[in-house]
């Protein structure tokens, strides 16, 4: 059966996500490494992700971590570049899927209000025919209501849906459902496979 619709994960599919990298640079691994492990930035990240609000709950995670009070505000105050740089290669293949008439639908862990404030920032994200955004819907991948909830709105199941995530786990959830899945690591990589598909030739995508 052939794909009838094509899903991209946003986070280090479409732009990077790497938030140690970001902090890194700014303070330092090794204050990195103690904020990390004084305050659970990833646990936050995952509450704005099921719908708790962008800049409300970065900042009273802030207020109850006074001593690391303005790197936890960066999260907010300086989240394009947590999510950055774009990765290209993998927008043009979004942009060579939709000049041919392939539907292209986006599942991602995301923030609502964040979603919402990066749209402006990330062209892209007003491109997909389909978005399903986590902070929406109250439930964040890897979690199998979350796919369930796709396929009710769209209609498809199963193979007829090619699925790219970076995240093994993320995938192993939506192979569990029978769809088709590309764990990321390149941009190449994933437009050899929309190759091999038969969704777009060598030269649409870029190769």
């Amino acid at each position: 059966m052939r794909v009838e619709a094509v899903i991209f994960d946003i986070g280090n599919v479409l732009t990077r996500w790497q938030p140690e990298a970001f902090y890194d640079r700014v303070i330092g691994e090794d204050r990195r490494r103690a904020l990390f492990a004084a305050v659970d930035l990833h646990v936050m990240n995952d509450d704005i992700d099921t719908g708790a609000e962008f800049r409300e709950t970065i900042y009273d995670w802030a207020d109850r971590h006074p001593a690391w009070s303005a790197e936890v505000r960066m999260w907010h105050d300086r989240w394009i570049e947590l999510a950055s740089p774009r990765i290209e290669g993998s927008i043009a293949l979004l942009r060579a899927l939709r000049a041919k008439g392939v539907p292209v639908f986006a599942l991602t862990n995301f923030g609502a209000s964040s979603y919402a404030a990066a749209v402006p920032l990330l062209d892209f994200l007003s491109e997909f025919d389909r978005e399903y955004v986590s902070g929406r819907m109250g439930v964040i991948k890897p979690d199998p209501r979350i796919y369930q909830m796709v396929e009710a709105d769209c209609g498809l199941s199963g193979d007829r849906l090619l699925f790219a995530d970076d995240k093994p786990e993320n995938i192993t959830a939506a192979a569990d459902r029978g769809w088709r899945t590309h764990q990321f690591e390149t941009w190449q990589g994933w437009a050899m496979r929309l190759v091999a598909e038969g969704l777009l030739t060598r030269k649409e995508a870029g190769l």
